[in-house]
């Protein structure tokens, strides 16, 4: 009997790292966001463009004089890779610009992880191109 995981085993695990790290890396530099997760039942992946989201409170006055500070919100949509996994086609990521378009997200963010070699963070760019960027640049 072998050891060696099936390929969706291997996915799911690593996808599950790949989100721990983000989020490890990332509290780090972004003391006042959180972080919400959207995996299925059994931490799978579940459906959606979206696997995190990283929100936190607005703290400077709005121009609407009937809010208040804190009542609104800062956020970020992250899409989380890890492994082989390909990174997100244009059609996916015309999907993540229209979510962060119809939620007012501050940016689109692509976290990639390859365990034992790297971590890299893009950002969207308006060209639909992945920009390379830090957590401290998005989250700081």
């Amino acid at each position: 009997v072998s050891s060696k995981p099936l390929p969706p085993e291997k996915a799911y695990a690593t996808g599950r790292w790949a989100e721990i790290i983000f989020r490890a890396l990332n509290t780090r530099v972004a003391k006042r966001w959180r972080f919400v997760s959207f995996r299925g039942v059994g931490g799978g992946e579940y459906r959606g463009i979206v696997d995190v989201l990283a929100i936190r409170k607005h703290t400077t006055q709005p121009e609407d004089s009937l809010l208040k500070r804190g009542d609104l919100f800062d956020m970020v949509l992250v899409q989380v890779k890890g492994g082989s996994a390909r990174r997100p086609s244009i059609e996916e990521r015309q999907r993540l610009r229209r979510v962060a378009e119809y939620y007012s997200a501050q940016e689109v963010m692509l976290f990639e992880w390859h365990k034992g070699r790297s971590c890299k963070v893009f950002k969207l760019g308006r060209d639909l191109e992945w920009e390379p960027t830090t957590g401290t640049e998005v989250f700081g």
